[in-house]
C-alpha cells in the first residue's frame, strides 16, 4: 500500500506510522478501547492499547483468523493466526516513530495476504521509541517464544520482515539470531546502518559549501543551536534555489547540489529530478518544520548521536564528493571537497545491540529486499551498501534487491509487496533464487528502464514512464 505525501512529511514525528499502512480488518463488535497504561520496564513511557488503532478503530480478527493482543514486558503485541494455519510465522518490525514516550503496535501491510496464504504473523510496539534498533531486535525476537506461549503452538519456520528502521532491525535480527529464521524481507530498509546518517551529513555539508555558508557540527548542541542552524539554512536556501512548499527553481549551485545528492543516494538514475523536487518541497518535522525535509535531518542537531549512540557516528573525512561521473574530478569538484565541512566520528556502529547496531552483510538466509529509487529519506544507496557487504562476505547469492519506481518513502503497491513475499517463500522452499535488479552496475541503474521490471503501477510524480519495450538482460 502506498504511503501518501502527508505520511512522509510526518516522517520524524512521534506519531509516525513508518513503513506501510495496515490492511482493514473485517467488521466485528468493537472492543472498548482503554487508555494507555504505564510501562513496566521504561520509566515515563506509556503503552497504547494493542486491541485498538490510534484513531480508536478496533483491531479484530477476520472470519478466517484468530487474534491475540496484549502487553508483555513494556511492549504491546499483536498476533494473528489463520484458522487454516500452515505452521509458519512472519515477524513484522515497524519503522521509526520519533522520540515520543507512547509506544504502540500496528499491523503489516501484507496482513490480509499472510492470512490468505496460511501464514500467522506477529508484531511488537517495542518498549521504546527513537532510533533504538537493538530494542526492536530484542522485542521482535521475543515474539517467537510469546507466540508459542499465547497460541500453544510452535512455528516450524519463521520469516523476518520490516519497513524503514524495521529493515535495519530485520538485517540485524537475522545476523544476531541466524538459526531462528528461514528468510527475510526488509523493505525501504536502513541496510547500511550508520551510513544513513553519513548521507544526511553529506547532503547538508555540501549544500552549505556550495552556498558559501559557514556551518558548525557541535558535539553537544546547546539550547540555542537549533535557532542558529535555522538561520544558517535560511542563508543556504536562496543560494540553492530551494523553497519549502513548491518545486525548487534551482540556481547553478543548486543544480550542482542535486548532482551531488544523486550520486550520494544511489547514482545517476531515472526519476531523480522528480524525487529531488518532491523531497525539497516537503517540510521537515519538529523541531524544524519550517525547513525543507533534508535540512531537518542534519546530524549536527543531535551531535551525530542519532539520540541513541554514545557519540557521533557520522564521518566524512575521506569522502570524495562528486557531481559528475568523469574518471577524474573536475576543478569545481576539487573546490567543493576543499570547502566542505569535515567531521570525524567518535563512535562506530555497535557489534552488539546497543547504540546503532552494525549490519555486517552476512545474511544466513535468503533476503529479498525492495526500495524506491527516488527515496531521499532512506536512500536507495542503502541497498547498494548491503549488496557490497554481502558480496565481500561471500554471501551475494543470498541477497536479491528490487528497485521500484517511486519517490516516496516505502512507496509500494500491494501487488509489489505480495510478489516480493511470494517469491521469497518460493526461494526458501525450493532453493531457486528469484530475479532482482543489478543495483551495483551503474549503467543498469542509469538506464531509462531501471526499476520497470518490479514496479506495478506508475507514480505520476516519478516523472518518467517506463519505456514501451524494456531492455533484456538487466536481471542479475
Amino acid at each position: 500500500m502506498r504511503i501518501s505525501r502527508k505520511h512522509f512529511a510526518l516522517a520524524l514525528a512521534p506519531v509516525l506510522l513508518a513503513g506501510v499502512l495496515s490492511a482493514p480488518a473485517a467488521a466485528a463488535a468493537a472492543p472498548t478501547c482503554t487508555a494507555p497504561v504505564a510501562s513496566t520496564t521504561q520509566p515515563g513511557y506509556l503503552v497504547a492499547d494493542p486491541a485498538c488503532e490510534l484513531n480508536g478503530t478496533p483491531f479484530t480478527a477476520t472470519p478466517e483468523s484468530v487474534v491475540h493482543t496484549g502487553i508483555r514486558d513494556g511492549a504491546a503485541y499483536r498476533i494473528e493466526v489463520p484458522k487454516a494455519w500452515n505452521g509458519q510465522l512472519v515477524l513484522y518490525a515497524h519503522g521509526y516513530r520519533g522520540t515520543g514516550t507512547t509506544v504502540y503496535v500496528d499491523s503489516p501491510a501484507l496482513r490480509a495476504h499472510y492470512i490468505a496464504r496460511g501464514f500467522a504473523w506477529a508484531a511488537s510496539s517495542y518498549q521504546t521509541n527513537g532510533y533504538d534498533v537493538g530494542q526492536g531486535v530484542r522485542d521482535s525476537y521475543a515474539l517467537i517464544g510469546l507466540f508459542r506461549e499465547v497460541t500453544g503452538r510452535a512455528a516450524r519456520s519463521v520469516y523476518m520482515t520490516g519497513a524503514s528502521m524495521g529493515g535495519h532491525i530485520t538485517a540485524v535480527a537475522i545476523e544476531e539470531y541466524p538459526r531462528a529464521f528461514v528468510g527475510a524481507m526488509p523493505v525501504c530498509g536502513v541496510l547500511g546502518d550508520a551510513e544513513l546518517f553519513d548521507y544526511f551529513l553529506d547532503a547538508n555539508v555540501t549544500a552549505a559549501a556550495l552556498a558559501d555558508v559557514d556551518i558548525e557540527f557541535p558535539r553537544a548542541p546547546d539550547a540555542g543551536y537549533i535557532d542558529r542552524w535555522r538561520g544558517q539554512v535560511q542563508q543556504i536556501l536562496p543560494a540553492l534555489g530551494v523553497t519549502t512548499g513548491r518545486p525548487p527553481a534551482l540556481t547553478a549551485a543548486g543544480r550542482t547540489w542535486s548532482d551531488v545528492v544523486e550520486r550520494r543516494s544511489g547514482g545517476e538514475r531515472p526519476g531523480f529530478a522528480g524525487a529531488f523536487a518532491y523531497w525539497n518541497a516537503a517540510p521537515s518535522s519538529a523541531p524544524t518544520p519550517d525547513l525543507p525535509f533534508l535540512f531537518g535531518l542534519y546530524p549536527g542537531l543531535t551531535g551525530g548521536t542519532a539520540r541513541i549512540a554514545a557519540g557521533n557516528v557520522t564521518d566524512n573525512r575521506f569522502t570524495l564528493y562528486r557531481s559528475t561521473d568523469r574518471l577524474l574530478p573536475t576543478a569545481a569538484e576539487w573546490r567543493l571537497n576543499a570547502d566542505v565541512l569535515r567531521v570525524a566520528r567518535t563512535a562506530r556502529p555497535s557489534r552488539g545491540l546497543d547504540g546503532v547496531p552494525r549490519v555486517d552483510g552476512r545474511p544466513p538466509v535468503p533476503v529479498l529486499s525492495m526500495h524506491d529509487v527516488g527515496d531521499l529519506f532512506v536512500p536507495f544507496s542503502m541497498e547498494q551498501v548491503y549488496a557490497r557487504r554481502a558480496l565481500s562476505n561471500g554471501r551475494g547469492r543470498l541477497f536479491v534487491s528490487r528497485a521500484v519506481r517511486g519517490v516516496g518513502h516505502c512507496d509500494f503497491t500491494a501487488p509489489e509487496l505480495q510478489r516480493g513475499f511470494d517469491d521469497l517463500v518460493t526461494w526458501v522452499r525450493g532453493g531457486h533464487r528469484p530475479g532482482g535488479d543489478a543495483i551495483l552496475n551503474p549503467r543498469v541503474v542509469a538506464a531509462a528502464d531501471f526499476g520497470c521490471r518490479y514496479t506495478v503501477g506508475e507514480r505520476a510524480v516519478f516523472g518518467a514512464a517506463c519505456p514501451a519495450k524494456r531492455a533484456a538482460g538487466r536481471e542479475r
